[in-house]
């Protein structure tokens, strides 16, 4: 009996599209992650299960971040493979940086698995207070009087 797959046409022509033919190794599909602020600077946390430290690559250009990562395809030889779900390659992520961020001071750190990324705000888009001037000497303005001479 031939069974009807509805889906088989799309999922092919994702599979083209996403540059994966049979038999390929299998791409990484996201790099999940978070991004709040807290106080004076932004945090990434972005997930990488299984990758390899030294393969973690972060870099600014342009106001660009760009977050990278590598995780290897398991080497094991002779074996019958039951289930095989997780993915190997390289992992990327891009993200616009706006100019109230000092891309200088960017710092990351990795530690079990998960890449964590500080992205402190620029002192120039920092909140500041604004003091008020007062005139050097002080004039006194009477009612139904012009101030013009």
């Amino acid at each position: 009996m031939l069974r009807f797959d509805p889906f088989h046409d799309i999922d092919t022509v994702a599979r083209q599209l996403l540059g994966e033919t049979a038999g390929s190794a299998r791409a990484p599909r996201f790099m999940p992650m978070d991004l709040f602020k807290a106080g004076d600077h932004y945090v990434l946390n972005a997930d990488l299960p299984g990758v390899d430290p030294g393969s973690v690559d972060v870099s600014v250009d342009n106001g660009t971040l760009t977050l990278r990562a590598q995780r290897s395809a398991p080497s094991e030889e002779n074996v019958q493979w039951i289930a095989s779900e997780r993915f190997a390659g390289t992992y990327m992520r891009q993200l616009s940086l706006g100019d109230n961020v000092d891309s200088e001071k960017i710092s990351a750190t990795y530690n079990n698995g998960v890449l964590s990324v500080t992205i402190p705000i620029a002192e120039k888009a920092k909140p500041r207070r604004i003091e008020i001037q007062g005139s050097s000497q002080p004039r006194t303005i009477e009612a139904g009087t012009s101030s013009k001479n």
